[in-house]
């Protein structure tokens, strides 16, 4: 379940002035939309707590920052300055020698009713002044969503840009000899962390996928040795099936108001595109082919699909007003192409493409042009957008593994990693920013 936190802003009064003199963006700040981006310096001090949490959430804040290929965490080793009150400047000069361009300091408190305070200030180092200043009253046991929190705030002010960090992946967690693969829907925070099954191993679960307004998942389930589309409720637990059709039901999605699933249904062997509204459970054709049109995809605006279909020959993509109207391709690259996925931000469509024996992830502007390989592997698939559209998470079998496993990588196509998990992993989907 998500525990809410309540976040408050944290200014030194002495601070006050500075602001009013200073401009809305910061001294150090990160260009983003360069091809290469060389990492920020910045030292994270540990909370000042009187536990070993303080030290845990310095660990998180780090972590986050280090993964988005962005920031690079000086070594606690190096720092001069021991910081003992977070609510006094820092001698600058002494962060300025180890080249810290920004430092983040913090403290943490339990209140009397039991509550966890964190606070957390933002200095530039160069301009000696502090950038930002939040505080955040929680449950204790939530101090790791608090550091994900922290972490997304600072790169938000460096970069101007949404984070990513408190957010979560349900993915499919695999498991067994090949020959007799367990597969269930497992949850983690998108570092790995806090994992949980959500459905045992006794029928097979493919294509989770959040809905992007309420904390709920659309998946397909062979329960009863049928393919059929379920919903599930993370808080509660509570299941349903989303409607008994007559054919096998695919590739299941929310529409970005979550009213809806998108989804393709096969019957005499074609499949086509329906949407089916989740309060009246009425459905609507989009397309009809004599062909396969499956994974379709909701632009953010909600205003337009974009999908996979072989109407050509080959898998290819294809793109068409939220109606079904306007149908045209939008791929023309060679090889094949599938699982479609639009930007948060509407700008890219991501995708798979087969192409001489190897799969690869990439993107292209929503029109088809500008396409980018970002990675290139025996079989990576499946990709899925960070909430601010900067990264994407998609699962690579490599040749002689013994199954899946889930990498992120960033627009750039170098900062490429793997995301840990217990067991096998595949289909990863990507939520919204927590609330």
């Amino acid at each position: 379940m998500i525990n809410r936190i309540l976040v408050l802003p944290l200014v030194m009064a002495a601070a006050l002035a500075v602001f009013a003199a200073s401009p809305a963006r910061a001294v150090v700040e990160i260009d983003i939309n360069r091809a290469n981006v060389e990492p920020l310096p910045i030292a994270i001090t540990d909370f000042i707590s009187n536990d070993a949490v303080g030290a845990q959430i310095a660990e998180v804040v780090a972590a986050d920052l280090k993964r988005s290929g962005l920031f690079a965490p000086i070594a606690k080793a190096a720092f001069i300055e021991k910081i003992s009150n977070p609510d006094v400047a820092p001698r600058f000069a002494d962060w300025k020698v180890i080249n810290a361009q920004a430092l983040v300091t913090g403290r943490l408190v339990r209140e009397a009713d039991g509550r966890l305070r964190a606070e957390f200030r933002l200095w530039d180092t160069f301009a000696s002044q502090q950038l930002s200043g939040e505080q955040f009253f929680t449950r204790p046991e939530n101090w790791r969503r608090v550091a994900h929190i922290i972490a997304d705030a600072i790169y938000e002010r460096l970069t101007g840009e949404k984070g990513y960090f408190d957010s979560r992946v349900v993915f499919v967690s695999e498991s067994g000899p090949k020959i007799d693969r367990k597969k269930q829907l497992a949850i983690m925070d998108q570092d790995g962390a806090n994992l949980r099954m959500l459905t045992n191993a006794n029928d097979i679960v493919l294509t989770p996928r959040f809905s992007p307004s309420r904390q709920e998942i659309t998946y397909m389930s062979f329960e009863g040795g049928q393919p059929r589309v379920y919903l599930l409720q993370l808080e509660t637990g509570q299941r349903e099936l989303v409607g008994n059709f007559p054919g096998m039901t695919f590739s299941p999605r929310f529409s970005p108001d979550g009213q809806k699933v998108i989804m393709s249904l096969q019957q005499e062997g074609n499949a086509n595109i329906y949407t089916m509204d989740l309060r009246s459970r009425a459905t609507t054709r989009l397309t009809s082919t004599a062909a396969i049109d499956t994974s379709p995809s909701y632009s953010p605006d909600g205003t337009q699909i974009v999908f996979e279909s072989d109407r050509g020959g080959r898998q290819q993509l294809y793109a068409m007003g939220a109606d079904g109207s306007n149908q045209r391709r939008v791929s023309f690259g060679d090889g094949s192409y599938s699982t479609p996925v639009w930007s948060p931000r509407g700008d890219l469509i991501a995708f798979t493409k087969q192409s001489g024996g190897k799969f690869s992830i990439g993107v292209m502007r929503t029109d088809g042009s500008g396409e980018r390989i970002l990675t290139t592997g025996f079989h990576n698939e499946g990709p899925t957008w960070a909430p601010n559209g900067r990264v994407l998470m998609f699962f690579r079998q490599s040749a002689g593994a013994g199954g899946p496993q889930i990498y992120s990588i960033d627009l750039t196509g170098y900062n490429e990693q793997l995301v840990p998990t217990p067991t096998y992993a595949s289909d990863p989907a990507w939520s919204p920013l927590l609330e």
